[in-house]
């Protein structure tokens, strides 16, 4: 299954819509203004929150929890970088790793566990600059959870750019 992201600039409190493949609204990306640190909400059409990404304060490294239900879900963290591949660990509350790799900035990664692809984050498809897809390739995995690493990446990625 796609998921159409159709980001705006990405400041705090800025709210878009991912759409499925069929159009219809799937998730709502809800920026949270005048917070200390940097908040997103994921929500389903309903407007209920699937999973809130908050930026880690106090950490070495860049990092963005992903909470659900008030619990940790997960930690995003830049893995390493090269010239031409950016890389992202994503460390589940399991003690599971998940691998996101590929160039961020461009909106043309992949999403791994194990090797194992379970999403491609692709621009290709779209000739509007702020669109990108997510395509779910598992079956059994978390749409929301995918949807949410790729929004968390590149927001990571966009903000460590501007700091530079």
């Amino acid at each position: 299954m796609k998921y159409l992201v159709r980001e705006k600039a990405f400041a705090v409190g800025d709210d878009y819509w991912v759409e499925d493949e069929d159009g219809r609204h799937a998730f709502l990306v809800d920026g949270k203004a005048l917070r200390l640190r940097d908040t997103l909400e994921l929500r389903d059409p309903e407007g209920r929150v699937l999973i809130t990404l908050r930026e880690k304060v106090f950490s070495l490294r860049d990092a963005m929890e992903l909470e659900r239900d008030g619990r940790r879900l997960a930690l995003v963290r830049r893995k390493r970088m090269s010239l031409l591949r950016n890389h992202f660990q994503v460390r589940m509350a399991d003690g599971t790793d998940v691998d996101v790799s590929g160039r961020i900035l461009d909106r043309e990664f992949k999403v791994e566990y194990e090797g194992e692809l379970l999403a491609l984050v692709s621009r290709q498809w779209f000739r509007v600059r702020e669109t990108y897809a997510v395509d779910v390739v598992r079956e059994d995995a978390d749409p929301a959870l995918l949807v949410a690493v790729a929004v968390c990446v590149v927001r990571m990625a966009e903000k460590e750019r501007e700091g530079a």
